[in-house]
């Protein structure tokens, strides 16, 4: 990224957070995938917090560390080869611009296609043997991350007590499932140094929540994520490069009538480290109705959202801002009083 004025980088800026107070949350749920009573924390982390942390998840290490490898590869190229891998429309390189609202970040990312022999991933690298690597290491990851994503869906529903085991899961595994992986490279930015003494933070990636069903994310061992919490202050997610970290996206919120939480988050740089993070997205196919489970609603209990598309909620909330409730106009509003 070049250098930026003084007065440009103030738009990169957040108001200093609310300090969190220890008692409303002490520590980010972590599941150990490996434990019979795993499934018990799942849905409990999803329901009380809608974030958690899982640990021997069974994805080999190697193929975390070959993608982390290659993407750095391509984001330590000079600027002018990785803008030829852009703009994303949707699918390519990114810098700064998130989205098509004028959000911005102290960011730049490539968002890749998951389809099977999907050809839209097909971006200049610096050599045709770094392009193949790339790709190899990405299907490797991507197998295994969705994998495991449906493992946890799976898991869920069996605590859930649904009679169909897949009722989550069937929609990643889909052909047709609009599922998307996303690389975020956060640059170190030295002019802000000044502005983060006097309390500030750079955003990297502001607070949004994740429209898809599920996301898996895992980062390298610099420190940037923030979940928001009820009081309204923001908690810094402690680095863990050998774990996963889970959201219940909007989409499962729905499905589950609210019972899980799809959490707002957000990710601040710093002007001293890098950090990458890598997100698989597990979206279903964009004709796929998105409504409460009716085997999940309760006698007399209403259901809280109109049904939808996936279509449809992915073209309006990617037409709001980050920040917007996207979910609302979605909501059922009872006229009781």
């Amino acid at each position: 990224m070049v250098a930026l004025s003084q007065s440009t980088i103030q738009q990169f800026f957040l108001k200093p957070s609310k300090p969190v107070n220890p008692l409303t949350f002490p520590q980010i749920p972590t599941i150990d995938l490996s434990k019979p009573d795993s499934k018990h924390l799942l849905v409990k982390a999803c329901q009380e917090v809608g974030f958690f942390k899982v640990i021997n998840h069974g994805i080999p290490l190697n193929f975390i560390n070959k993608l982390e490898t290659e993407a750095t590869k391509f984001f330590s190229s000079p600027q002018s080869v990785k803008e030829e891998a852009g703009p994303p429309d949707p699918f390519g390189y990114g810098n700064k611009n998130i989205g098509r609202n004028g959000d911005v970040g102290w960011v730049e990312y490539l968002l890749l296609d998951v389809k099977p022999n999907s050809q839209r991933n097909i971006f200049v690298f610096n050599s045709d043997q770094h392009q193949e690597n790339f790709h190899c290491a990405l299907d490797d990851y991507v197998t295994a991350v969705k994998n495991m994503a449906c493992k946890i869906l799976e898991m869920m529903a069996d605590e859930l007590k649904l009679e169909q085991r897949n009722v989550f899961s069937k929609l990643l595994m889909d052909e047709q499932s609009d599922s998307v992986f996303r690389v975020n490279y956060y640059p170190p930015c030295p002019e802000v140094q000044e502005s983060e003494i006097d309390g500030g933070n750079l955003i990297g990636f502001g607070e949004h929540t994740d429209p898809q069903i599920i996301s898996v994310l895992r980062s390298d061992n610099t420190s940037g994520l923030e979940i928001s919490l009820s009081d309204g202050s923001w908690l810094s997610v402690p680095p863990d490069s050998e774990s996963f970290f889970i959201n219940v996206g909007d989409s499962l919120q729905v499905m589950t009538n609210g019972r899980f939480k799809s959490i707002k988050h957000r990710v601040v740089a710093n002007s001293k480290k890098s950090r990458m993070s890598m997100i698989y997205f597990g979206g279903p196919p964009l004709n796929e109705k998105i409504a409460p489970l009716a085997s999940l609603l309760e006698r007399e209990e209403d259901s809280l959202y109109k049904e939808f598309t996936w279509f449809e909620y992915k073209n309006s909330a990617f037409n709001s801002s980050l920040s917007h409730n996207r979910l609302g106009i979605f909501e059922k509003f009872s006229s009781k009083i």
